[in-house]
């Protein structure tokens, strides 16, 4: 082997690597200490130390390990004291510290001499902030989850009584229109009450836009015109479910209905480059920018909810550059445009 091959393998790993390492472990630690996945984040820790053997231990003193494993004589006492403790204990063989994440013991790191005392400190460190983030994740994939509960609950009680209303005025004089607006309104319920699965595509969403479409025409009749255009290259694109819907019900509950006359709800989807945009327009009473501002910020009446919500789940996902962006004033109608990338890692429709 060259020199410089042995100069390369003994540089230490730069910040692209830290990162990285940082991310593989935060993931492998999801599912806690000891997961099936744990003892590959203890191998990614020791490699990433040059630690010779890491031990990963819970509050139950179950551990996994990487690395040469020592006898369970030395290993044990030093778990239990450790726990016991919650303080740093080392022997001639190991050095033991405890993990404090958010002031809660939740185990220890077991590591295998020779290691320096500032190595293992910040070994245990890298651990501890892996956990952080892993728990914070899990807590804002909990909070986005909730929040979709939530919406699927939102089903606004008007508009049911409206449909079943006009459905039920239908069964006599004209029974074939009756029930194809049932089957409208059972496809529609069954789309927005659905547990299945987190994300959906572009397709399913414009359809179960058109059913809801099909029924507020019903309800609304001459007052509620409506063009929906979608562009074939987008019909594929993943999303998160129950992203578009809102968008509409607002545009006809805060646009259309309040106006006099008829109105007109435009919904098109299209691709802009490497991005899926969508928008939903109306010609209704509109708002005042600000007020608009403070829907999305969540700040608002209770109006518009729908919208606060759509954002902050896409902005998760994907980030602070896509989301929502609402166009609108006073008298002048609203247009809500949903930006997302066509193509992102990890999110797949089920």
């Amino acid at each position: 082997m060259t020199e410089r091959a042995l100069s390369l393998r003994r540089s230490p790993p730069d910040a692209s690597d830290v990162l990285v390492a940082a991310r593989r472990i935060s993931d492998d630690l999801k599912d806690g200490l000891t997961s099936a996945r744990a003892r590959r984040a203890a191998t990614g820790l020791r490699r990433l130390f040059g630690i010779p053997g890491a031990g990963l231990v819970d509050v139950s003193a179950t551990s996994v390990w990487s690395g040469p494993l020592p006898p369970d004589k030395l290993v044990v006492p030093v778990i239990v004291e450790v726990l016991q403790s919650e303080e740093p204990v080392h022997t001639d063989d190991l050095f033991a510290l405890p993990l404090h994440v958010h002031d809660e013991l939740a185990g220890a790191l077991v590591l295998v001499k020779p290691v320096k005392a500032k190595i293992a400190q910040r070994a245990a460190e890298f651990v501890v902030e892996a956990l952080e983030r892993a728990r914070l994740e899990a807590s804002a994939d909990q909070a986005a989850q909730a929040e979709l509960r939530a919406l699927r609950a939102e089903m606004s009680p008007h508009f049911v009584y409206n449909a079943l209303t006009v459905i039920a005025s239908l069964v006599r004089s004209d029974p074939d229109r009756a029930r194809d607006l049932m089957l409208d309104f059972a496809d529609y319920t069954r789309y927005s009450l659905s547990r299945h699965g987190e994300y959906t595509v572009v397709a399913e969403e414009f359809r179960a836009v058109e059913t809801y479409l099909a029924l507020q025409r019903a309800v609304l009749g001459e007052r509620l015109k409506v063009q929906v255009r979608v562009a074939p290259e987008v019909l594929a694109v993943a999303v998160p479910y129950l992203v578009l819907e809102p968008l509409v019900e607002n545009a006809i509950r805060h646009g259309i209905e309040p106006r006099s006359g008829a109105g007109l709800v435009q919904v098109h989807g299209q691709a802009e480059g490497n991005d899926c945009v969508i928008s939903v327009e109306d010609d209704g009473v509109g708002m005042e920018p600000a007020r608009a501002a403070d829907i999305l910020a969540g700040r608002g009446d209770g109006t518009g909810l729908g919208l606060a919500n759509v954002d902050r789940r896409l902005r998760t996902v994907y980030g602070a550059w896509y989301g929502l962006t609402v166009e609108t004033a006073v008298g002048a109608g609203t247009r809500v445009i949903l930006r997302v990338p066509r193509f992102q890692p990890g999110v797949l429709p089920s």
